[in-house]
């Protein structure tokens, strides 16, 4: 097994002590604050970096009437994901580099007025027992370099932990440190906090009720995630990858920008309606 930490700009595949790293800490809460906590929803953040809104955020939800096999397919189908998930801009796997290890590219819609933003992750999954983990970490590759209209984020540690809680239920802890590369508004970070990491939980836990429905209908047995032996994509060399650095990414400042009189709107409907 390969270990996760990593040199300047070597890329390392992680290592069950990773995964486990990962596990103990979606499940810890020292050094969090909550900033949401209703409906089986509970949200916390930790503040890296003040004057540039840099922060960890980290939601758990708990599922009643969701199995935790479920919530891994769906977590993992990317062709579910293009159906439900509303932010996605564009998301396609690049290549494979174990049974349990693959590149992929994800670009995804930003509040107004913020520009929106992309990632090239290196994604890693495992079950541990009767629970699951998919974590990424961002990566470079010279095929797919920073796009003109796009701001190329950093994942430094993102990831899902999924526990089975009973036959049909489970929880799912979302932990994320993100650099979106630039001074944000306080406004955003407020915003994820306590409207959109929310607002997303709530949109997994209605994709997962929808998902068996949808898959028997799109090649029901496909599950590469689950038979490595199904993926079709070519493999790629690690020598092919390096390490993304934020520095040597363009940063851009918005702290200053407002919030858009639509992205207001629709706050006050949401709201309105939960």
């Amino acid at each position: 097994m390969m270990r996760m930490m990593m040199s300047a700009e070597e890329v390392l595949i992680p290592d069950d002590r990773a995964f486990s790293r990962f596990r103990g800490e979606c499940q810890s809460e020292e050094g969090w604050s909550v900033t949401y906590n209703r409906n089986n929803i509970c949200v916390w953040i930790q503040m890296l970096q003040e004057e540039k809104s840099l922060h960890r955020i980290k939601c758990r939800m708990l599922c009643k009437d969701i199995p935790a096999e479920t919530m891994y397919d769906v977590l993992h189908d990317i062709e579910y994901r293009r159906k439900w998930d509303v932010n996605v801009i564009e998301t396609f796997d690049i290549g494979k580099l174990t049974v349990n290890a693959d590149v992929g590219y994800y670009s995804w819609k930003c509040p107004k007025p913020l520009k929106n933003r992309d990632v090239i992750t290196l994604r890693s999954w495992l079950p541990m027992g009767n629970d699951y983990i998919i974590m990424n970490y961002s990566v470079k590759h010279a095929k797919y370099p920073p796009k003109k209209d796009l701001v190329r984020a950093v994942s430094i540690q993102t990831g899902y932990l999924i526990q089975h809680t009973g036959p049909t239920s489970c929880t799912l802890t979302y932990l994320a440190q993100v650099d979106p590369r630039g001074s944000l508004p306080r406004w955003v970070v407020n915003k994820s906090s306590q409207l959109l990491a929310p607002k997303a939980m709530k949109r997994i836990s209605k994709a997962c009720l929808r998902y068996p429905e949808w898959k028997q209908k799109h090649s029901p047995g496909f599950k590469p995630w689950l038979f490595p032996e199904q993926n079709p994509l070519s493999s790629i060399p690690l020598s092919e990858l390096c390490i993304q650095h934020a520095d040597s990414l363009e940063n851009i400042d918005e702290s200053s920008l407002s919030e858009s009189k639509d992205e207001r709107a629709e706050h006050s409907d949401d709201e309105g309606n939960n």
